[in-house]
């Protein structure tokens, strides 16, 4: 499972977005914060380009992705039983996209600990390079989130943050859609509260 750092190339990139559901909201202090977030990154994928696949967990008991977030663009939307993003259908939309698979996956979602974690140790396993947005990940408790983050470090994914990722796939402000990218970023991003140890990117 080698892994070489290097820039994010929209058309070697794909966008998972995992489980953000109405029915978490009340369970999870920061999910609002969190949401907030997503918004920004998932506008700034769609604006580059850069497909997106979104999982619901067991959307006939937990609902559907939050009505904030607009995902009318992804090229699918899979309800799951399997904790990881990784179903069979994924993977087929996947190859579809890709003939294989992507150079690298920016992952983001909840929980964390469960859900987040496994799917990037099933592409980890695929040698996809993975990238974990933090300030758009969210779980329970905190410190299920902030451990998630340190062991998905150790397993070889970059901890990184939505602007990181943004701006690394714009590289240079005479992209064209820079314009569109520098507006969706002007607000700075929500504080997610993220421990010293899981935030040293």
């Amino acid at each position: 499972m080698a892994f070489r750092r290097c820039h994010l190339n929209p058309k070697k990139t794909l966008f998972l977005l995992c489980d953000i559901q109405e029915k978490f909201r009340p369970s999870m202090p920061l999910f609002d914060n969190m949401v907030k977030n997503v918004d920004k990154l998932t506008k700034a994928g769609k604006a580059l380009e850069v497909p997106l696949i979104v999982t619901e967990h067991y959307p006939e008991k937990l609902g559907k992705t939050v009505a904030e977030l607009d995902v009318s663009h992804a090229k699918a939307v899979t309800g799951k039983t399997l904790f990881s993003m990784m179903t069979p259908q994924v993977k087929s939309v996947i190859k579809d996209l890709f003939g294989e698979k992507p150079q690298d996956v920016v992952l983001y979602g909840l929980e964390s600990h469960i859900c987040v974690e496994q799917t990037a140790i099933d592409l980890r396993e695929l040698d996809i390079n993975v990238y974990i947005v933090a300030d758009c990940c969210c779980s329970r408790l905190k410190q299920d989130r902030d451990l998630a983050l340190e062991r998905l470090r150790q397993a070889g994914c970059v901890i990184t943050t939505s602007e990181s990722v943004i701006f690394d796939l714009v590289r240079d402000k005479n992209n064209p859609k820079f314009d569109v990218v520098r507006k969706l970023v002007n607000p700075p991003s929500v504080d997610m509260e993220l421990a010293r140890s899981a935030s040293k990117l």
